[in-house]
């Protein structure tokens, strides 16, 4: 791994996240990411974790660490009501890190960015990473919406660097708010591909027998758009929704009600660790029909696997798959079927986006490039 020149070594906090390590969302994975490469280069690095259960269900929890990969592991009092969990767990971690003896305290995603001042406060650098403007998520009501949009006027304000994952997001912050943010992509690892075991096993699936969606079940990602254009597409193949609820129970019963009628539609649940990678790495295709984005993980996962992806032409998809993926119109059913039924008929158009889409997302995004970027704003004066 590249090291950055200067040779201090950096005390940092990272907050805003549920738990490292942990799948639960996108903002886990790039805050594991990051702790556990910039403590492999020496820096001391706290990641504050909420408590309380895994996202998806207490079946997920993990054991409660102390370490991991060289991060220290610190958890947060956290408040287990109506959705007070993110701000209650991001209230206490930034009291903590105020307090707490770093150089850097890292805010990830919006919401958090709401206590960005009290550790700026008392003479803290403050980074704030927007994975994405989060107060228009659907899944969201009145109060945590004006909460969260609280949260992004104050990382505007007060935040000594804002990290953005999109040029759409970069522009919004400039002509919201006038303010200039950088724009660091996520990073991608060229993953090891799995044959079809388990997979086949729980779910009778093998290689190129169904179209996959892998991700959180929440309204924004446009799952019900794809259940309804699916349930009308020609094909033998099926259609696997993987992924667990996030705050979003309710919803994700509308979904399996949805699709209760096709029994080509085969919901699995959260999924990690092996059974992740053999969905990754057996599917005939890749899609994510999302009306919002920051810069979706689960896309460039599934790409650095070699599948060739469907997704909703907003730029956060579109600027992520460049000519190795097909794109229809945002919001429009129609559309998506009729591109599901065209690339289940055309394995020769799928098979070409395949070749080239591993060695293009693996080269494009480094989490070592990502890192190194970080790091450069961390000890900038």
């Amino acid at each position: 791994m590249k090291a950055q020149g200067n040779n201090k070594k950096l005390r940092i906090a990272m907050l805003g996240h549920k738990r490292v390590p942990s799948r639960e969302g996108g903002v886990e994975i790039v805050v594991g990411e990051l702790s556990a490469r910039m403590a492999e280069l020496g820096h001391d690095v706290t990641c504050y974790n909420r408590r309380g259960h895994h996202v998806s269900g207490e079946e997920f929890d993990a054991e409660a660490l102390n370490e991991y990969k060289g991060v220290r592991i610190k958890s947060v009092f956290t408040v287990q009501k109506g959705g007070l969990a993110a701000v209650s767990s991001s209230v206490f971690a930034a009291l903590k890190a105020a307090f707490g003896k770093y150089d850097v305290v890292h805010f990830h995603a919006e919401g958090p960015c709401a206590m960005l001042w009290l550790p700026k406060l008392f003479g803290k650098k403050c980074i704030a990473t927007i994975h994405g403007l989060d107060h228009k998520r659907a899944k969201w009501g009145r109060f945590a919406s004006r909460y969260i949009l609280f949260g992004e006027k104050c990382a505007a304000r007060f935040a000594d660097e804002v990290i953005v994952l999109s040029e759409s997001v970069q522009s919004y912050f400039r002509d919201t708010y006038g303010r200039e943010t950088v724009f660091i992509p996520n990073g991608v690892s060229l993953p090891e591909k799995k044959e079809a075991a388990e997979i086949t096993e729980q779910f009778g699936l093998c290689k190129n027998s169904y179209i996959l969606y892998l991700g959180r079940l929440v309204p924004e990602k446009g799952i019900s758009r794809l259940v309804e254009a699916f349930k009308s597409v020609k094909t033998d193949k099926k259609l696997v929704v993987a992924g667990g609820s996030s705050d979003t129970a309710d919803f994700e019963a509308e979904l399996r009600s949805a699709a209760a009628d096709d029994e080509r539609i085969v919901f699995t649940g959260f999924v990690q660790g092996r059974m992740l990678e053999e969905l990754y790495s057996n599917a005939y295709l890749y899609v994510l029909p999302s009306d919002l984005e920051g810069m979706p993980l689960s896309l460039m996962e599934a790409m650095s696997y070699g599948n060739c992806c469907l997704t909703s032409d907003i730029p956060e998809c579109s600027q992520v798959t460049g000519e190795c993926g097909f794109t229809f119109r945002k919001s429009d059913t129609e559309d998506l079927r009729s591109k599901l039924q065209f690339l289940c008929d055309n394995s020769e158009e799928v098979n070409k986006l395949r070749e080239a889409s591993s060695g293009y997302i693996c080269r494009k995004y480094s989490w070592n490039d990502v890192v190194d970027r970080t790091l450069k704003l961390y000890f900038e004066p």
